[in-house]
């Protein structure tokens, strides 16, 4: 079967509407619709029903659709294990979100290249939905988010349980004036937690959506901000940055998600990098203990 047909038909079940699966994939409505007729020819089942709220699975369709997942998976994995690098026994691709990856990631690829350099690693960052999508089609075989949906077939483990907390370059930390914050978008729940605890500070004089972009703008030109301890902890211990005293700790943990069928010759090491990352100091990551020990 060709696997243009599984990977459709994901999309379609994805955004419930053959319209926006065409436009995710980057081709015409029709060619979505001959897809799906081919699909259902070859299984002699009807999987769809289209209607104007959208397209939804009939029972054979609910039927297939782990079958499909598999599929998918199993080619991303074939196609990342044929092009594994001379002297390499296997890839590793992983994922991380944009607000995480700074130190996360780094720290990641130093340990697995002292604890398994015979592993070839693959990263990249993006937005969660866009990771949990490439580790459900089994591009990805981790992806590292914060609050990530749960899934059908993927698993969810948490990694860190970080905070955010106001720092300021001030020589007297207080919360400041709209003009003096600086507001970094960590995501829906912290906007709200946000807005509760500081009305006044909605209207701050710079936002950026990057957490690093954020605290380089502070350490450069000064103000307060809320910003990852494990990120800030440095510039604390050294005076450059000081918490603010008296203001809310919000939460903002790290999860690993994977497929529940992956190869855990290929994930576990993988998993227990980040495992050991996530909860060691810097000054360790360089020295790590093999995962196999």
């Amino acid at each position: 079967m060709d696997i243009n047909l599984a990977r459709t038909f994901l999309e379609i079940v994805e955004t419930r509407s053959f319209q926006r699966a065409a436009e995710r994939l980057h081709v015409t409505q029709t060619s979505v619709s001959a897809r799906v007729r081919t699909l259902e020819q070859l299984l002699g089942r009807k999987l769809f029903v289209r209607n104007k709220a959208g397209a939804t699975l009939t029972t054979a369709g609910e039927q297939f659709l782990p079958h499909a997942t598999t599929l998918v998976q199993v080619w991303a994995r074939a196609r990342h294990q044929v092009a594994v690098p001379t002297g390499s026994r296997a890839v590793i691709a992983m994922g991380c979100e944009i607000s995480l990856w700074d130190p996360l990631l780094l720290r990641w690829l130093l340990w697995m290249r002292a604890a398994d350099p015979d592993l070839a690693l693959r990263t990249e960052v993006g937005e969660p939905p866009d990771l949990l999508d490439k580790v459900a089609s089994g591009v990805l075989d981790i992806a590292v988010a914060y609050a990530p949906q749960q899934r059908p077939g993927l698993r969810v483990e948490l990694l860190i349980e970080e905070k955010l907390v106001m720092v300021t370059t001030a020589k007297r930390p207080r919360v400041p004036r709209p003009a003096d914050y600086v507001y970094v978008d960590w995501g829906p729940e912290f906007a709200a937690q946000h807005g509760l605890a500081f009305p006044e500070l909605s209207s701050a004089a710079v936002m950026a959506g990057l957490g690093p972009l954020g605290r380089e703008y502070l350490l450069a030109a000064g103000g307060t901000g809320y910003f990852r301890l494990d990120v800030v902890r440095g510039h604390l211990d050294s005076g450059q940055l000081k918490r603010v005293p008296g203001t809310p700790e919000f939460l903002y943990p790290a999860y690993a998600v994977y497929a529940v069928g992956a190869d855990p010759r290929i994930v576990e090491p993988a998993l227990e990098g980040l495992r050991r990352v996530a909860r060691a100091e810097p000054r360790s990551i360089q020295s790590p203990v093999s995962p196999r020990n």
